[in-house]
């Protein structure tokens, strides 16, 4: 195992990034909403992207991925059937944040976020009367365009290229006043491979400058990771820097807080760090699944060294989590602080399948962790009763003490609430990037798990009008056994509890 690495040298680098500087707006708020009330706990809520629960160790995976959450969970609750509300980052993490459904929030195109409505409808807006200092921090530019939506109701929102050891992302520092809309305009053009004219650079020699800076971190940083320094969005980053900058946030900050901290690691590309290449070439080879729906033809061969890759880069961030985990032990912020380790979405290697960007809503994508550590819990508790990320809202309102409002679609997590709970109502996950934003679901797949039961309904696509899957989830959580034909009291119940629910959720729009 290697030291640890620092926040890193690359700030020495600066000289070399644009021969311009302008600086976003200021995130900084400088008055608190009240006066902090010393009694209520902090909340640290950790967001690893990208993070299947069927690739997690502590779920019963056949490879050991992650034995440092495992020690986590000694001392956490551990939540076996907690489900994403979206199939990709945008999403997933809107849901996180406001206790919502994509079908109420409108987050649910890829690079999107929420409909104006949602902007005050969010875990940091509703945390500002009980006095808690709100910081926020993301690798994911999608996540941080939500992020940009909330940020009135932020103390402290840390820019992506903050904690990158490359940027080469332009557009927000020509248009600082508006993230969202340089973000998506930079995307339009340059995931075609266009790039931007010179001109908007200022100069030729800025390419060449942030060229070379490139090359130099390439340089520093590539025996550790040989098949590539971990990069999204045009950014480059190590993992550690961002876990070294939230420790030292952790000791310094003032307290209650509010800490939202989402990585990108195990999010593709898979370029893990040099100790953990090959660790799973163990010739393992997961049971082949049927493809059905939407299969991008990948063969298995392909599926399964994609799937051994991920599962080594998911190692990467475990030992990552591990080093944090050590730091929350050693110095006490176990004993008053709720955390929270979840992701927005998983990840699919079957079915022909490939990643997350998918109409499939299968449980690889949309089954994920949810680990609770309460203030000074020593004990492990494994809870089976099936949970959305929409819970989490609602549920860190009513432990400190504060109200649910009703646009909340979320329940207390079972475990958690005053009074014992058995059975929670039924939950959902909406996948609909083909859909028109403000428009009511036509076009969109839809899961309801209630109990051991999933039903998936496909509508509006050309070969998938109206087409639906019903597993067991209980005796076949593999999802290779669709009983929609053969179970037709159960698909029947099932299927008018969603489309009450959908003719709910489209009313506004109609």
């Amino acid at each position: 195992m290697i030291s640890p690495l620092t926040r890193r040298d690359f700030l020495k680098l600066a000289s070399l990034v644009p021969l311009f500087s302008v600086k976003w707006p200021a995130f900084l708020n400088e008055t608190r909403a009240s006066l902090p009330d010393q009694n209520n706990p902090n909340i640290l809520i950790l967001v690893f992207d990208a993070l299947s629960a069927h690739n997690a160790s502590i779920y019963g995976y056949q490879r050991e991925t992650m034995p440092n959450l495992a020690r986590f969970a000694q001392r956490a609750m551990v939540y076996h059937n907690h489900y994403a509300g979206g199939s990709f980052t945008s999403s997933g993490t809107a849901s996180i944040l406001t206790g919502a459904y994509p079908w109420s929030h409108r987050a649910f195109h890829l690079h999107d976020t929420v409909t104006d409505s949602f902007i005050k409808k969010n875990i940091f807006n509703l945390f500002k009367d009980k006095g808690y200092y709100r910081i926020a921090y993301s690798h994911n530019l999608l996540v941080t365009s939500l992020l940009y939506q909330f940020r009135q109701d932020l103390e402290a929102f840390t820019p992506t290229r903050d904690l990158c050891l490359v940027d080469d992302q332009f557009a927000d520092r020509l248009f600082p006043n508006d993230f969202n809309v340089a973000f998506w305009s930079e995307w339009l053009i340059t995931r075609g491979g266009e790039t931007f004219p010179s001109s908007l650079f200022l100069s030729l020699m800025d390419r060449f400058l942030r060229s070379r800076h490139k090359q130099e971190v390439i340089k520093e940083f590539g025996e550790l990771f040989p098949r590539g320094i971990p990069s999204l969005h045009n950014m480059f980053f190590i993992l550690e820097d961002a876990i070294n900058w939230l420790m030292e946030q952790l000791v310094t900050l003032p307290q209650p807080y509010l800490f939202y901290f989402h990585v990108l690691p195990p999010h593709e590309p898979y370029t893990t760090r040099k100790e953990f290449i090959d660790i799973f070439k163990d010739g393992w080879k997961p049971e082949a699944k049927p493809a059905r729906f939407f299969s991008e033809g990948f063969p298995d061969d392909f599926l399964i060294k994609n799937r051994r890759e991920y599962d080594e880069y998911l190692a990467y961030a475990d030992a990552e989590f591990g080093r944090l985990y050590d730091f929350l032990l050693g110095n006490g912020v176990l004993d008053n602080t709720y955390v929270i380790f979840t992701s927005d979405h998983g990840e699919m290697f079957e079915r022909g399948i490939r990643g997350h960007v998918t109409q499939t809503l299968y449980q690889s994508l949309t089954q994920v962790p949810l680990l609770v550590s309460q203030p000074g819990q020593r004990s492990r508790e494994d809870i089976y009763t099936p949970t959305s990320c929409v819970d989490l809202l609602p549920t860190l309102l009513h432990v400190t003490g504060q109200a649910i409002p009703d646009w909340c679609e979320g329940e207390v997590l079972p475990g958690l609430s005053s009074s014992a709970v058995n059975h929670q109502p039924a939950i959902f996950t909406v996948e609909a990037k083909s859909n028109p934003k403000q428009a009511p679901l036509t076009k969109a797949t839809l899961a309801l798990v209630n109990d051991q039961y999933k039903l998936v309904h496909y509508f509006g696509y050309g070969d998938h009008q109206d087409d639906y899957e019903l597993f067991d989830l209980l005796n076949d959580p593999e999802e290779l056994q669709d009983l929609y034909d053969t179970k037709k009291s159960t698909a029947s119940e099932l299927k008018d509890l969603l489309e009450e629910r959908l003719r709910s959720a489209n009313q506004p729009f109609t």
